[in-house]
């Protein structure tokens, strides 16, 4: 009787011991295929970046297509210097705007009522200012223009609303910029905007008369524009 309930116990110890190891060998299975299906799902595949497409840059920042454009009317060289800093950050292109009958010294005297610029202030017909030009070769090329110009009396110089007028900005990135030595943008480049009727006309920036490289460089990487 002792040797059969011997026996008996030795064979349920046996017993239990098959179930214990066969529990231990799922549960390191399922581990494995746990972690198998994780990796799957966060890592492609090695050859992915053949089949999937570049991804599409965002649309927030301001893009320079093809050919940079810059116009400026500068009366002193202020705004000369500044289109010249522009044009090298850009890479881009010069475009003078200059008066069939250029402006002098006597003529840019703010403090006398009969001087030019003083009579064209007080009476608004007289500001259609005649240019040499108005024509730019290849302008249809051009996808981004910069656009000049110091600010008399609060609004851009008139020799430029008539480069402005002359010209069709439809599909153009327009970016104006003034030189002065105390007012700011105020509304010029809005009414450029108005008077063109055309493009894509951006806020602008204003600097001061003696704007350095440096300030110009830093306000041109601001504006995220693409190197083409």
């Amino acid at each position: 009787m002792k040797t059969w309930k011997k026996f008996f116990s030795c064979l349920l110890a046996g017993a239990m011991a098959l179930s214990l190891a066969a529990c231990g060998g799922n549960d390191s299975s399922a581990d494995d295929q746990t972690a198998g299906q994780t990796q799957e799902e966060t890592t492609p595949p090695a050859d992915s970046s053949t089949d999937t497409a570049a991804p599409e840059t965002s649309g927030d920042e301001t893009t320079a297509g093809g050919n940079v454009l810059v116009v400026y009317f500068s009366a002193t060289g202020h705004t000369e210097s500044v289109a010249n800093d522009i044009a090298e950050a850009t890479v881009g292109d010069l475009f003078e705007i200059t008066p069939a009958e250029p402006y002098t010294d006597e003529d840019m005297n703010w403090s006398d009522e009969n001087s030019r610029v003083s009579r064209e202030y007080a009476d608004e017909s007289l500001r259609d200012v005649e240019l040499t030009t108005t024509e730019v070769e290849n302008w249809d090329d051009y996808d981004t223009v910069f656009i000049g110009y110091p600010i008399w009396w609060g609004i851009a110089a008139w020799p430029v609303s008539s480069f402005v007028a002359a010209n069709d900005f439809t599909s153009k990135t327009v970016i104006p910029f003034c030189t002065s030595s105390s007012s700011g943008l105020g509304e010029s480049g809005g009414l450029l905007a108005d008077l063109a009727g055309t493009g894509d006309w951006q806020e602008g920036e204003r600097f001061r008369s003696s704007a350095s490289s440096e300030d110009v460089s830093e306000w041109v990487d601001s504006l995220g524009l693409s190197a083409q």
